[in-house]
């Protein structure tokens, strides 16, 4: 028998950045709070954040994406296509369209292999603002500074620092940053090839980023000389980033990992 007191979800990845999908009938009054509760991986059901979401009569999904600190963010390029893979999933079809805080963003599936779903997400405007430097305990730190909706700070480096997560802290909650940004450190491989490190506003370090692969590829393909389409690496997988014209896609996976409820 199911309790009375339970929320149901859907548990998501894409490339190892993982999320819950719940009905926001369930956010109550202080979703904050009960996102918190939901990611942590000790006492909850773990995840980088929560997908809010609710189905207009058009068929559109709204999505309203928590961290896992409770903070809110405009939109994960990974929590949208799992928020997409979960709409696949109910009512069929190969074509999404999800409204984010950064906008309507369009999902089409390109290959389905049981619950893994790949799909090429239409990721509008990009913009570059420049380059900035700014001083944090470790030194100063130069990186470009890019707006997908949400914002990013992308710093080409050789390696990757040992210490790289607390620097990439210091640049996150920076004053130069009031609203906080997300922080890619970025290492070009080849032509077509970057492999990146997040930092994320309000998750801390997680495996994998859908915006964070564009704008790491955006800054790379405007200041690196890298071709597009670029093949972004992460801990957590490979996406690919096309970048034409002003006209910005990402392709990636995602993966419905499981169902249940959470007792409240």
């Amino acid at each position: 028998m199911k309790s009375s007191a339970a929320i149901s979800f859907t548990k998501a990845e894409a490339c190892g950045n993982d999320f819950l999908i719940i009905d926001s009938a369930h956010c109550g009054e202080n979703p904050s709070e009960l996102s918190r509760r939901l990611c942590d991986r000790h006492l909850g059901a773990g995840a980088d954040g929560v997908e809010w979401v609710n189905v207009e009569p058009d068929g559109r999904v709204v999505a309203r994406l928590i961290n896992s600190d409770g903070s809110e963010a405009e939109i994960s390029g990974n929590g949208t296509r799992c928020v997409a893979a979960w709409a696949i999933d109910h009512r069929g079809g190969t074509e999404v369209r999800v409204l984010t805080g950064a906008g309507e963003k369009k999902c089409t599936l390109t290959q389905k292999s049981h619950h893994r779903y790949e799909l090429r997400m239409e990721m509008g405007a990009v913009e570059i603002l420049g380059e900035k430097t700014i001083s944090t305990p470790f030194g100063e730190v130069k990186g470009w500074v890019i707006s997908l909706g949400n914002p990013h700070f992308v710093q080409f480096v050789n390696e990757f620092p040992v210490n790289w997560q607390e620097r990439a802290a210091a640049v996150e909650g920076h004053p130069n940053f009031p609203h906080r940004t997300n922080v890619e450190l970025v290492k070009v491989l080849g032509p077509s090839r970057i492999e990146f490190r997040i930092f994320e506003r309000g998750a801390g370090e997680t495996q994998s980023s859908g915006t964070g692969s564009c704008a790491s590829a955006v800054a790379a393909i405007s200041c690196a000389d890298v071709l597009s389409p670029v093949q972004v690496s992460a801990p957590g997988g490979i996406q690919i980033v096309h970048w034409d014209k002003g006209h910005l896609l990402l392709e990636g996976p995602a993966r419905l990992v499981c169902r249940g409820e959470f007792l409240v």
